[in-house]
């Protein structure tokens, strides 16, 4: 599923029109995309937190060449999804 056809279902399902459904996708990435960039993490219970991590140095290697670089520290978002929600898969 891409994001028109993602939108589509928010529209379908939630009784909107597309371009509602797809203003509120589009403020909804943006909040949580400032909210990790203050540093905050955000929880929505029975689906999951995203947050920051911190990647520290490490060696790489090219695929293209074998060579090793060096892969230098970063700041990685992540959503760790929660109980309620990964016990709906099984």
């Amino acid at each position: 599923m891409n994001k028109a056809e993602l939108i589509r279902e928010i529209a379908f399902k939630a009784d909107l029109t597309q371009k509602d459904a797809g203003l509120a996708f589009n403020a909804m990435v943006e909040i949580i995309a400032q909210t990790l960039k203050k540093g905050e993490k955000i929880q929505i219970a029975g689906f999951g937190t995203f947050e920051l991590r911190d990647k520290k140095d490490r060696l790489g290697i090219n695929p293209k060449t074998g060579e090793r670089v060096n892969i230098e520290s970063h700041k990685s978002p992540v959503l760790r999804f929660g109980e309620m929600f990964k016990e709906y898969f099984n």
